[in-house]
């Protein structure tokens, strides 16, 4: 409907206006980032060799050996969703480095002073980072498809593994993106991130189950936003699998904790340049 000159947009229009234009803002950045991997496709094959080495050695070996009880499931196969899980955490936790490169560029400040929202230009790179983990989740699951693993592979099974992916990357990239605004050093980046990254990975259910682990150890995977995102690709992606919290339980704390370290993030992300 027309608005006169001079009248005020009902307080609905405005809503809508802004969430337009925070969601063009966020697929603007995502955008930007994705096509930056585009002219870098030798990224996706040396992110790959790690998840191959710990399927192909590391899975077979203790396969063979049967030390970890698995349940029905063979250790290869209840170690597949683990790797994935580590791929898009490696990939992800290392993503902060970016931003202070960008910072040194000159690219944040200039991002800063655009129209864009806080919030989108942090949901945008959450976001891309997604996309980008899924190469990682083809990879693997190719590999473990190649070596026997008994893969779910219906319509709603990849639908669910596609978003758990997408939502695990852009958790673990957005608390990169906090960790590189409180830091704001490349050497100390790599220090912290190297340091966080096995913690969260063997502070899970990866590679072995929960009921093997210690009682303090189990309280701090109870905790481990990795936990709940293995747990939900192992009972998406392998047959046999089951979720130990249940789906719904997995996916709300996932989705829980990245809202929290997006809206973290959104008031940290202008501090990176001070």
């Amino acid at each position: 409907m027309y608005a006169p000159p001079g009248t005020r947009r009902p307080a609905t229009a405005e809503a809508v206006a802004g969430v337009d234009a925070f969601v063009r803002d966020s697929l603007a950045i995502a955008g930007t980032e994705l096509r930056k991997v585009s002219r870098d496709p030798t990224e996706v094959f040396t992110r790959s060799v790690q998840p191959v080495l710990w399927l192909l050695v590391f899975g077979e070996i203790f396969t063979r050996t049967r030390a970890i009880p698995t349940g029905e499931l063979s250790y290869l196969a209840f170690m597949a969703p683990g790797v994935l899980a580590q791929s898009v955490l490696f990939t992800a936790i290392f993503y902060g480095i970016a931003v202070i490169w960008e910072r040194d560029l000159g690219i944040v400040q200039k991002l800063l002073v655009s129209p864009a929202a806080r919030g989108a230009l942090v949901l945008g790179k959450a976001a891309s980072a997604g996309v980008r983990a899924l190469s990682q989740a083809v990879i693997v699951m190719a590999l473990a498809f190649i070596l026997g693993v008994p893969l779910r592979l219906g319509p709603a099974s990849l639908a669910g593994l596609i978003l758990a992916v997408i939502v695990g990357a852009a958790l673990f990239s957005t608390f990169s993106l906090v960790v590189a605004c409180v830091v704001k050093t490349r050497e100390r980046f790599m220090g912290i991130g190297q340091l966080l990254t096995m913690p969260l990975f063997f502070a899970s259910n990866a590679i072995y189950p929960l009921a093997m682990m210690p009682p303090w150890l189990r309280s701090i995977a109870r905790i481990n936003p990795l936990t709940y995102l293995v747990d939900a690709l192992r009972a998406l992606m392998v047959r046999g699998g089951v979720s130990t919290y249940g789906l719904l339980v997995d996916f709300a704390v996932l989705v829980a904790t990245l809202v929290v370290l997006l809206i973290v993030a959104s008031r940290l992300y202008p501090k990176i340049v001070i």
